[in-house]
Parts: C-alpha cells; structure tokens; sequence
C-alpha cells in the first residue's frame, strides 16, 4: 500500500482594477490562432510577463487586470473565452447577449468556453470566480465595452478594405455593410485586418432605448445539448489510458487510516490496480470504477482515534446539539457590526421588550452531480487536471502544491458544472482533486477518482449551523423604537478567505441581519465568532439563508406583540424606502392583494399567508407565501416572488434562477438538516437526507421589477425570502412561532 501523506496548502491572494480595452495579440500574449481578432480588457501588460501564459502570467498581487478575450476568426465563426464556469445559472448566454448588443451579432452564434487560469480574467473586484450572485453585474459594463471595441475595428477595417469613410458603414448581425454601394464583408473576412489595430479607448456605447438583445428572453445557448444529452460534466470526461479510483474516508473527520487487516484479500479481487492511504481516507485503484468502488469497500480498516469529546475538533461525543448548545451558551462581547441610534437609551424608556432566539441546521449541499477529478501527468513535467470548480486561479495553485509543481506547470479544465450551491470552492478535505492528483502521481497513470453518494454525503463541506439573539423594544404606539441583535458562529467567508477579506466581522455571520431598510431608528448588530470543528462552505445565498429567516420571524413577532399587521408594519417601516416599498406592494398585487388569515381557500383548506423581505446580492426582494396544514406537516401551495435587481439582460434566466432558489429555499425550509452524533454524520444519502420532492413543490410566481438601482445578483437572492415567508404563515396558522429550522421537526397542528 503506497502512503500519500498530506499537503498544507495555503490560498491565493487578490487583485484590483480594470482598465481599458487593448489588443494583447499585438504583444504575443496569447499566441492565438493566426488571423484572429483577439481583445482584452486590462491594464498595460508587464513586458516580464509578456510572453507567459496562465499561472506564469499571475503578478504578484493578482487581479491587476480584468479581462475577457473574444476571437472572430477567418471562417466566421466566434468563440468568447469566459471568466466565468457555466453551471446551469445561464451566464453563456448573458454574456453572448450582452457582447453581441454591441457588436451586433445575434447571440447564438456564439461558443462560449471556460478561459483557462490567468491573470486576465479577474472581473469580480480582482478576483476570479463564479459565485455571490456576481458574474453579470461585475462583467456587464466590461462586456459591452469589449462588443463596442470590437465592432468598432471591424469597422475600420472595412473602411480601409472599401475605401470608404468608416461613418458611412453600419453593422448588421456579424456583417459590415455599405448601403451606398450595396457590398458587405463578413466580420469572419476583416478579422486579419482588425487584428493590426490599435483600439480605441472612447467607443460610445448603445443607448440603452436600442438594445435589440438585452433585456430580452433568448433561448439559452446550452439548451439543445442539454435537452439531448450531449452537454458534457465532468462525469462524463474520459482521459486515455485512465485508471479509477474509490475511496473510502475515516468515520471520524481527522483522523488517519492506521493499519489494514485484508489488504492480501482486496488486491487480488477483479481489476484491482493498486491499494494506497490517503490523508484520512484509503482508496483503490482499478480497471473500471465499479470494481474499485466495490474493493474499497471491502477493505477493513483500523482508523485512529478521534479526541475523546470537546468541540476544538470533531471528536468522539461531537454533535450538532452540542454545537448549537455552544453557540446558544456564548455570552461574550462581541464585535459591533452596526450600530446606529441609541439603543441603550430607547430600551431604557420602554416597558414593553421582545426577545426571542433562532437557529438554523447544518446543511449539505445535496447536489445530484458526485464529485470526480481527472488528473494525468505528462511527460514534459506539466499535469492536467479536469474538475469542477468555481474559482480556476485558485484550484491551480492548490494542485500545484499537492503535485510539487510550480503553477505554470498545472493545466485546469473546467467542465460544465451540474449545479453550484457553493459547492465548487475550495474546501480541503473535502475536494476530490488532491487525491486524483496525489494517485495519478503514485500510479504513473491518469486516474479518473469518483465519490460515491455515501463518501459525499460523509465528506461534503456544510453550510454552517447558525444562531441569533433578539431583543425589540416597543414603543407605546406598538412600533419598535429599537432592536438589538447578536450573531454567533463561523462563516465561510472567515474561514477560506480572511487572507483576503481582512475586516474583524465576518460578513458571511452578519449578512442578512445587517443593512436592514426598515425605519427602525436605534439598532445594533454584534457578531461573535464560535469556530466549528466541521468542515464548513458557502452554500447557496450564504449567510442570507438563514439570516433572513431570523430576522423576518422576528419581525412577525414584533408585528404581533405590537398589535400590527405584519404586511402593514414593513409598509410603515419602509417610509423612507420608496424603492422597498414599491417592491413589496408589488409582490401584494402578484397574490391578488394580501390577506393574512386563516382563511378558507376554494378546495376547503384552511390556509394562511406569510411574508418577508430580503436584500441579498445587490437585489431586492419580497416574498408572500401561501401554506396549508396537512398530517402535521406544511403544505406550502403557492409563492410569490417580486425582485428587483436593478436592470437585467435576460428576464426568462431570471424568472428561471428565481424559481430554482426558491425550490432550494423551501426543500431547507420544510426538510434538510445534517445531523452530528457521535462525532459522524447520520445522514449517508437522500434516504436519509430528505431533499424537496414534487408533491412538495408549490406554484411560483415571479415578478421583475425594474428600478434603475445598479445592477444586483439573480442566482441566490429568491432563496433567502422563502424561509421566514413560510415560518411566518405557519405561525399563523398554529398560533405559535417555529424558531428553529427545518418544519420536520416540528408537529404542526392549527388553533
């Protein structure tokens, strides 16, 4: 049995800044394909870095450029390079619309692959990476720019090439046409000659009023191959002369493989290659992944033991009650997150005070694609490695640590992801790649290694358990004067990021909480950090998931202890927010008017209706949800869903994304916790990790308000409203308030 010990690896660090638009093929940067007209958006280039490419290029202080490179070739055809990973959110084909708008090309005839690692594609405040709801609000204005550019020297070209003026040409749909004289040229025809161009830094952009493809619903561009099963994931990738791996992790997060009582037994059983100890975890290598599944398996193996209880690491007697125990008993200080008015004084003058605590479970991340890597070495000394990820720039650097390589040396392949939900960072552990990489290097082979569903669910990263304190004071008109909150725990933002994100308060604890637009004139927000020993990950909205769930329950219980109407007290509180209250007498006017209840519906179900707000990821939205009791459980019927996102490219995504994270909202809100006992996770797959089914799934309605606010996030902002919606038309309809997720738990009767 080979031994692979481990790696510490560390992380990467940031960039800023972009800058005008210049024709890096004219430096050698790339060495594309001869006769392509290739544009980036960056700052000058470094003559030192000039000829390098991927990880070489990086700076020192990575994200100094932003950059999207898009290649108009000799034959006509176009491919975008993109900063981004395509993983159902419909980013290829934002970005298509949005380049094509200004360089006039109808957005299916666009190609759009995943860039490789590079400085140059750093669009999201210098980093690079696909999540936070950020993709097309950080790349839009630098899309349009890089369509506008290119146009513009396809212009020229042809100005040159018919010996005309260039103010006498227009465009139309990837052709350059001079009405005059009835003659076009194909932008396929004039790349070679843009491509000696020195491009202009005061492109004009479109007046908005002329968009023929933004703010418009197109067709997806994956839709066909997806529709016919050609679209390709990283299951499905096949690397020649590839061997398979499975693995099989320590029970006990920490702990190592110590000693095997079979190993004889299982290296003679069918295609088995190899048998080799990871860090905390064994695998086997095989001709075929079933029979490297089916060894692992059946290998017996003495793990160390974990510490014997306590809560620094995941120990014999951890468990999720005794981690929220721990979070509930931290009466420490804690660091001010906001603070605005006096809070101390208004509690001072008033006689009637809410208090109320919340929490909110571990969750998986319960995708439907397994995990796998692919990772081959090659004869000149590089590796590549095919995986899915959210963050390109960063996985190379990681693998180059765990092969013993510099980054140059390590090519990533990013493939089509089935799903994000923050499951694609970075998380130690609990990735695949390093142990692909780590037996590929062993073997002398390409591995392919694949998690089964049990080795997921046991290894995936979670979204963290959270809590929140609460404390209201009313005045005598029943308004709340002030409200005090305090959040304790870890975030993911804290945990993988702080090299970066360098700010005491962890914005991934708070989010949520924070920044609320209510008119509440004394508040303060404090944080206080309680580590866990789990391994912990962002998860689709982040802290917002839960942290809007807290704060809009106990709104409801601020409406009902001053004797308003929940709906009616967030219209007051948004006096000063015409856009929030816009926004919520739209989701009003999308239910057909609000009505609290009980009430009696048409099919003879008594049913209630709750609502809420949230602002996550530059959006804003309101949410009413329409819910029944049936067998103890809620039934939810109907959601409605305004958002306002400040503008959008293509409202059918948006509708789409919308729908989505409301249906990962609701499957959390009425099922999905992970459990800790005995320091091991209780749930190995969906028999026992309950994920919303489709007798579960209710009618969505969706609205688009547009308000002209810059551009926010779309694929997690419809999540966050969904939980307290539904909480708070439960707690109408049982007369009593549910503050811990999820609904399962609780056996819910009406009053």
């Amino acid at each position: 049995m080979n031994d692979l010990t481990p790696l510490h690896l560390t992380h990467a660090t940031p960039r800023a800044n972009a800058e005008p638009v210049r024709n890096l093929s004219r430096r050698g940067f790339l060495g594309a394909a001869s006769g392509a007209l290739i544009l980036s958006v960056g700052v000058p280039v470094d003559p030192a870095l000039a000829q390098a490419e991927g990880a070489a290029a990086i700076a020192p202080k990575p994200g100094t450029r932003i950059a999207a490179f898009l290649e108009i070739r000799p034959d006509g055809t176009v491919k975008l390079l993109s900063p981004f990973v395509e993983g159902g959110q419909g980013i290829n084909t934002g970005l298509a619309q949005t380049i094509g708008e200004e360089l006039d090309l109808e957005p299916s005839r666009f190609v759009v692959e995943c860039a490789p690692p590079g400085p140059d594609y750093a669009v999201v405040n210098g980093l690079r990476l696909t999540g936070g709801s950020f993709s097309t609000r950080s790349s839009y204005a630098v899309m349009r720019r890089l369509g506008a550019t290119a146009r513009e020297m396809l212009l020229r070209a042809a100005a040159a090439r018919l010996d005309v003026k260039q103010e006498t040409l227009t465009t139309s749909d990837g052709r350059v046409v001079h009405k005059a004289s009835n003659r076009s040229l194909g932008y396929g025809e004039l790349a070679e000659a843009a491509l000696a161009l020195l491009p202009r830094e005061d492109v004009p952009l479109k007046d908005p009023r002329d968009f023929r493809y933004i703010g418009k619903p197109m067709a997806r561009l994956d839709m066909r191959d997806k529709s016919t099963g050609k679209a390709t994931y990283a299951i499905d990738l096949k690397v020649e002369g590839m061997l398979h791996a499975a693995v099989q992790h320590a029970p006990h997060l920490g702990t190592e493989p110590e000693a095997l009582t079979n190993e004889a037994v299982v290296r003679a059983m069918p295609g088995v290659h190899s048998i080799h100890r990871l860090p905390g975890a064994v695998a086997v290598v095989a001709d075929s992944w079933w029979r490297a599944r089916k060894a692992v398996e059946a290998l017996h193996v003495a793990w160390t033991e974990p510490a014997a209880d306590g809560l620094a690491t995941v120990s014999g007697t951890f468990s999720s009650a005794a981690m929220l125990a721990a979070l509930k008993a931290t009466r420490e200080p804690g660091l001010s997150a906001e603070a605005e008015g006096d809070v101390a004084g208004a509690f001072a003058k008033v006689s009637h005070v809410v208090e109320a605590e919340y929490d909110a479970p571990y969750l998986a991340h319960a995708q439907l694609e397994p995990p796998s890597s692919i990772a081959r070495f090659n004869g000149d000394g590089t590796l590549d490695v095919w995986l899915p990820n959210q963050m390109p720039e960063l996985f190379q650097s990681v693998a180059a640590k765990v092969a013993g390589l510099q980054p140059d040396a390590v090519r990533i392949h990013s493939p089509m992801l089935g799903g994000f939900f923050g499951r694609h960072f970075y998380y130690g552990s609990s990735n695949p790649f390093p142990q692909a990489i780590l037996l590929a290097k062993a073997t002398g082979r390409p591995v392919r290694l694949l998690w089964s569903r049990e080795e997921e669910f046991g290894m995936d990263a979670v979204r963290p358990l959270g809590f929140a304190r609460f404390r209201a004071a009313l005045g005598s008109d029943g308004m709340p004067l002030a409200i005090q909150t305090v959040a304790v725990g870890e975030g993911p933002i804290g945990r993988w990021f702080s090299s970066i994100f360098k700010a005491p308060v962890d914005s991934s604890v708070v989010e949520g909480l924070d920044k609320k637009p209510y008119a509440i004139p004394n508040r303060r927000l404090d944080y206080v950090k309680v580590a866990h020993p789990v391994t912990i990950a962002f998860w689709r909205s982040v802290g917002h998931s839960m942290n809007d769930f807290f704060y809009e329950s106990f709104l409801d219980e601020v409406a009902q202890a001053g004797g308003k109407d929940p709906f009616a007290l967030r219209m007051a509180l948004l006096k000063d927010s015409r856009r929030h209250a816009t926004l919520l007498k739209a989701v009003a006017d999308l239910a057909g008017g609000w009505k609290r209840g009980p009430f009696e519906a048409e099919d003879g179900t008594r049913r209630a209706r709750g609502v809420s707000m949230a602002s996550p990821f530059g959006s804003e939205t309101a949410t009413i949800a329409e819910v029944s009791l049936k067998d103890g459980e809620a039934k939810v019927h109907d959601l409605w869903i305004a958002i306002d996102p400040g503008s959008i490219v293509n409202p059918a995504i948006v509708k789409r994304q919308v729908e989505g994270a409301a249906a990962l909202g609701l499957s959390a809100t009425l099922l999905e916790q992970v459990v800790y006992e005995g320091g091991t996770r209780q749930a190995r797959n969906y028999d026992t990790y309950p994920i919303l089914d489709r007798d579960r799934m209710p009618r969505v309605h969706v609205t688009i308000v547009e308000s002209g606010a810059p551009m926010g996030g779309i694929g997690e902002p419809g999540l966050p409203g969904v939980p307290p919606a539904v909480v708070n038309a439960v707690a109408a309809l049982t007369g009593r308030r549910v503050r811990s997720l999820p609904l399962a738990k609780e056996k819910l009767s009406g009053v």
